[in-house]
């Protein structure tokens, strides 16, 4: 684990190249022998890193570990092509392409929920189970809510795409003209996340935003043919846990784990112990 100064202990991340798509960062952590691999998908303004910092230690004991960077969050892929989750979870078959892995079961928490779903819908070959943690298979149910919430990231990603010719700048070479201080490692964990965030592309953040308001995979959830459990965040306002109970209820065979807190459980010691179990429940019906 490496540990920085303020920071929580994390795996070493490395970036990884994907042919044809681009570069993407990877925290891969080995397991005991023969264990399942877990690949780690964090939720929206969140990073591999920051999602799962929580779990690192305690999944490890059990799992080998594979957490990666979405596009445009992180360390994450950027491209000049709108945001879709589809390429999200293409990205995530060409990572185990690129690392040797065959198949895995995937763990997605709030936007990392639908990509862990479309891994499985696209490339159901490469995935042995999932888990859905505080997630639905349809992000904003209610029509006014998802044109107004819709519109709104729409409107904010274009006006970004403006600026995008400032990106194309060689900024090597600007740094190499300017002489820049050293920037210090952070000292506290509200430092340290605040950095991570700041590593986003905000207009491809922004279309994530968009792409999780249209996420609507109703046609086809209920064809989903591995082991499944759904990890209910129960006092959640960012999704609604009546809409996590319906994914679990849509999903055949679905398990559910309830977590007694909102959204942000992923950032308190609490969130390991209801994820490990929903995992170890997934692996043992894999096996």
């Amino acid at each position: 684990m490496d540990v920085a100064s303020g920071g929580p202990p994390l795996p070493v991340g490395r970036r990884v190249e994907l042919p044809g798509r681009g570069t993407t960062f990877v925290r891969h952590v080995e397991g005991p022998e023969d264990a399942s691999t877990l690949l780690l998908l964090h939720g929206w303004l969140a990073s591999g890193g920051l999602n799962w910092f929580r779990t690192f230690e305690v999944l490890s004991r059990h799992f080998n570990l594979l957490a990666v960077d979405m596009r445009g969050h992180g360390r994450g892929i950027r491209s000049g092509r709108r945001f879709r989750l589809a390429d999200c979870a293409d990205d995530a078959a060409a990572t185990l392409d690129a690392l040797g892995i065959r198949s895995v079961i995937a763990v997605g928490y709030s936007l990392g929920g639908p990509v862990a779903q479309l891994l499985w819908h696209r490339h159901p070959d490469r995935v042995d189970g999932l888990v859905l943690c505080s997630t639905a298979h349809r992000l904003m149910p209610g029509v006014r809510e998802q044109w107004f919430f819709g519109t709104l990231m729409a409107a904010a990603a274009g006006t970004t795409r403006v600026g995008q010719v400032a990106a194309k700048i060689p900024v090597d070479r600007v740094r190499r003209l300017i002489p820049l201080a050293a920037s210090p490692r952070p000292s506290t964990m509200r430092e340290w996340a605040r950095r991570e965030m700041q590593r986003h592309s905000t207009r491809m953040v922004l279309e994530a935003g968009v792409a999780m308001s249209n996420y609507n995979a109703s046609r086809w959830i209920k064809r989903v043919d591995v082991p499944t459990a759904v990890v209910v965040t129960a006092k959640d306002r960012a999704i609604p846990p009546l809409a996590q109970l319906h994914l679990a209820l849509s999903v055949p065979g679905a398990t559910i784990h309830r977590i007694d807190d909102g959204h942000l459980a992923c950032a308190k010691r609490s969130f390991a112990t209801p994820v490990l179990a929903a995992c170890q429940d997934v692996a043992a019906r894999v096996a």
